[in-house]
């Protein structure tokens, strides 16, 4: 743990799978000491794939190895009398809890909120769950792909009637939802931790993933509550209540796409650029009419525009367009696959790659880096995810416990 980072002097108890381990390693790349408690014998996200070198092992996830590095880990069977007590010790001597099991599952082992902020009422408990700990749905269990439905994401996302008649609506992919309930519960910490530098007191934070998703439908909502109208999905654009707007995406002459935002907004002085770059391939059409000096004349022919634009990109390669539309300051985007965009020079002029040491395997990773460069405090990744029961005997030792105590609970399935 280095001491210029930002959350250097916090300890963090997780107890969570897939729901809490984003929102854990945030706070292990700010500098917090988490602590992941895993069941004896290893949580199941240990069990999935794929592995490192394709060999099935609870220690090659390479799934758990991306959300868990930084951490140290401990296992711990909290329904044992003699592993709950330890997991309050644990807790009693660190700044946050967070954790993901059901509701009602922590009280009912004595080590909710009320009993642990009670010995601690300095303790930032959080509890990250599907739908909250209270509301006819706070029993109901739940998966991404269930979030992404429910909260609204799918309803948004998928084919227009014009390309794809009766298509379904898509989820997005990667654990959004996860994604989304870790960086809310993240807020929420940081912000108990800054009202408790004035307060001196810690609180309780009931974090709903749902909620959360819900409230990152963007417009969704606001524009069903002012209007009555439920936004219409469009292909690789964003949804919308009004008629289908142009496409974004185009073909290129490589065959690769590039995105290439524009709608309404797009004022006379940046259309004249695109018309200018497109004239020195041929193609600018009609765009450097004088009709387009008027805003009102845009808005009518953003179809023809598009249509203009759909024409050029055949002619050129997805790089070449990507890279002339951001020389005049189009927020376009060349569409990469990751052998195309991980080379880009880009992340090795930022000091964005991290090589983290595997010792038990005596070789060193690249792993993704931090998510933003600070110019006083550092941020990143400081080591490689904890092995099963890895720091048992470091951080019980620390709490007390000698050495055939820690073995008499090893040995007993506590540990």
């Amino acid at each position: 743990m280095s001491e210029d980072r930002p959350f250097a002097d916090l300890r963090v108890v997780e107890l969570g799978g897939e729901a809490s381990r984003w929102c854990g390693r945030l706070l292990a790349e700010m500098g917090a000491d988490v602590i992941k408690v895993e069941p004896p014998g290893g949580s199941d996200e240990r069990n999935v794939g794929p592995y490192y070198r394709d060999e099935p092992h609870r220690e090659r996830s390479l799934s758990f190895w991306h959300y868990n590095c930084g951490k140290r880990g401990v296992t711990l069977d909290l329904e044992d009398p003699r592993g709950a007590e330890l997991f309050r010790t644990l807790v009693g001597g660190a700044d946050v809890l967070l954790e993901t099991t059901r509701p009602g599952t922590l009280p009912a082992l004595g080590l909710g909120p009320e009993e642990l902020r009670g010995a601690d009422p300095e303790l930032i408990y959080c509890s990250l769950s599907p739908f909250g700990q209270e509301g006819p749905w706070r029993d109901y269990v739940a998966t991404d792909l269930v979030h992404m439905a429910a909260g609204g994401q799918m309803a948004s996302s998928g084919y227009d009637e014009d390309e794809a008649p009766d298509a379904p609506p898509i989820a997005p992919g990667g654990g959004n939802a996860w994604h989304i309930g870790g960086h809310y519960a993240l807020l929420a910490i940081a912000t108990a931790l800054l009202d408790r530098e004035f307060t001196g007191e810690g609180q309780f934070l009931d974090v709903s993933i749902h909620d959360a998703c819900a409230l990152t439908t963007e417009m969704a909502v606001p524009i069903y509550f002012a209007t009555g109208r439920e936004l219409r999905r469009q292909t690789g654009r964003h949804a919308a209540w009004s008629l289908p707007r142009p496409r974004t995406q185009f073909q290129c002459a490589d065959g690769k796409y590039v995105n290439a935002m524009f709608n309404q907004r797009l004022s006379p002085p940046q259309l004249r650029s695109i018309g200018e770059w497109l004239d020195q391939y041929g193609a600018a059409d009609d765009l450097l009419d004088e009709r387009f000096a008027e805003q009102q004349q845009i808005v009518e022919e953003q179809n023809h525009i598009s249509d203009v634009l759909r024409d050029f990109f055949p002619n050129v390669p997805a790089e070449e367009a990507y890279r002339g539309a951001q020389e005049r300051s189009h927020a376009w985007g060349a569409v990469r696959s990751l052998d195309e965009i991980l080379p880009d020079p880009h992340w090795e002029d930022r000091g964005y790659w991290q090589e983290i040491e595997h010792p038990e395997l005596g070789e060193r990773f690249r792993y993704s880096g931090a998510w933003g460069i600070w110019s006083e405090t550092a941020l990143g990744t400081t080591r490689r995810a904890p092995l099963t029961g890895e720091h048992n005997a470091e951080v019980y030792g620390a709490l007390g416990l000698d050495a055939e105590e820690i073995e008499a609970l090893r040995r007993d399935g506590v540990i």
